[in-house]
């Protein structure tokens, strides 16, 4: 009887740690989700910001979004852009509306995410060309604790 209440107690004991490590990590798992929510929430919403800045020709805000170290490449042939000259593209903006679709979201690490996208912009009535689609990939870094556009790419739809 005796060793049947010590294989019971042990049974038991093991089954609790088992449990308590099972909640733990469950628990874990439920913080990181919503930890990875809250940045792709972030990181969607400065996406927006970024388009209505150009849209409105806010080069405050979409200087704000870009690391110091940006780097941009444009469909346009141009090359490589840094920041100064992405900002300084916004006064010339001629975008009306933009339309964002398959917005989709990566996390590299806790640090970094890959952010991919469509996006139709629209130009006005008088404009030569009415619309440009291009697929577009960002990298986005957290800096000094806020989110940062590093690179920039996009690539026309035909």
């Amino acid at each position: 009887m005796r060793i049947w209440s010590g294989c019971c107690s042990v049974v038991l004991l093991l089954t609790s740690l088992i449990l308590a490590e099972w909640t733990s990590a469950n628990g874990q798992s439920t913080q990181g989700a919503q930890v990875r929510r809250q940045v792709q929430d972030l990181l969607e919403s400065n996406v927006h910001a970024e388009w209505e800045a150009f849209k409105n020709k806010d080069k405050k805000t979409y200087s704000d979004l870009l690391a110091d170290d940006f780097v941009a490449i444009e469909d346009d042939g141009q090359g490589t852009r840094k920041k100064s000259a992405a900002v300084s593209e916004v006064d010339r903006s001629v975008v009306s509306r933009y339309y964002l679709f398959a917005l989709n979201i990566l996390p590299l690490d806790p640090d970094a995410a890959l952010v991919t996208y469509e996006l139709t912009m629209e130009f006005p009535p008088k404009a030569q060309v009415r619309l440009k689609r291009v697929l577009v990939s960002e990298l986005w870094l957290k800096r000094d604790g806020q989110w940062k556009m590093r690179y920039y790419q996009e690539t026309r739809v035909r």
